[in-house]
């Protein structure tokens, strides 16, 4: 996905919003876009799903792209696996690939037995979740997050949080903005911040915490047939060569369930020999 040149106001004498804002995310890539309030982060990732088009510049999307907003309307006239059947067909899916993922969404969020409650009967930590979803489940060669990590609880921020790794490990570029400044820290590739003239500049990625002991998972795997690992590893996980063609992975612990789904579900296939957690100091 590229934007070049990109410039953005609202009618013809109003104020720019964006301006001159070039930025390339790469298949694979994480971005995090910073920022204060009403610089126009919500702006950019609007413009990079085409909901909006810009005033100036122009705006390359590879393919598809999955939107997530901060706030989720929920007066539509759906129950939440209605909605998000509707919205994998929007996407492209076959309505039975569309409706087992969405089953799959739901109960990855801890919500399958409110599959069938009307949106508008739903909570707004709920409704989030069903937001979030219908994003997820496209499997967009793109995918904008903006913060959508707002209203859920801590069990449902993680499975997001694993998701949006998931998505560029398997070669999609992710763009979020949230308002934790140490949200996936670790995993993103570039970060960027919106300024108050409405540029775009590189910015510093904030550090893990130091101090006081980290918890690690180490996973023991074997590659069958000799494959190389799959690419881009959640977590970026330090490798050990073990015995034979066994590799010992060490990654945060935070990132050791998204590790686990990747190696588990991804090609090569690869045989997990142990996983354990330790303390280090940091």
């Amino acid at each position: 996905m590229e934007l070049a040149g990109v410039g953005k106001r609202y009618g013809r004498g109003g104020r720019w919003v964006l301006r001159g804002v070039d930025l390339a995310v790469r298949p694979g890539e994480l971005v995090r876009i910073a920022g204060a309030n009403g610089t126009g982060k919500s702006t950019l990732l609007k413009l990079a799903a085409g909901i909006e088009r810009p005033s100036t510049g122009r705006v390359v999307r590879p393919g598809t792209a999955a939107y997530v907003p901060e706030r989720f309307p929920p007066a539509l006239p759906f129950d939440a696996a209605s909605y998000l059947l509707r919205a994998g067909r929007v996407h492209g899916l076959p309505a039975a690939e569309a409706r087992r993922r969405a089953g799959e969404w739901l109960d990855r969020f801890g919500i399958a037995d409110r599959a069938g409650t009307p949106l508008n009967r739903l909570s707004k930590g709920t409704c989030q979740k069903v937001a979030v979803a219908q994003a997820l489940l496209a499997g967009a060669r793109v995918l904008l997050l903006d913060e959508a990590w707002t209203g859920l609880d801590p069990a449902a921020r993680t499975v997001l949080d694993e998701a949006a790794a998931e998505r560029a490990a398997s070669g999609g570029a992710v763009l979020f903005v949230d308002h934790d400044p140490a949200r996936l820290a670790g995993l993103t590739t570039a970060a960027y911040r919106v300024g108050a003239d409405g540029g775009l500049r590189p910015a510093e990625e904030p550090s893990v915490p130091a101090g006081g002991p980290s918890a690690v998972v180490e996973v023991d795997v074997d590659v069958l047939d000799g494959e190389p690992l799959p690419a881009r590893l959640p977590g970026a996980p330090e490798l050990t060569a073990l015995d034979g063609t066994a590799v010992r992975l060490t990654v945060p612990s935070a990132h050791s369930d998204a590790l686990l789904r990747r190696l588990l579900t991804g090609s090569p296939a690869v045989s997990v020999l142990a996983v354990r957690r330790r303390e280090e100091e940091r």
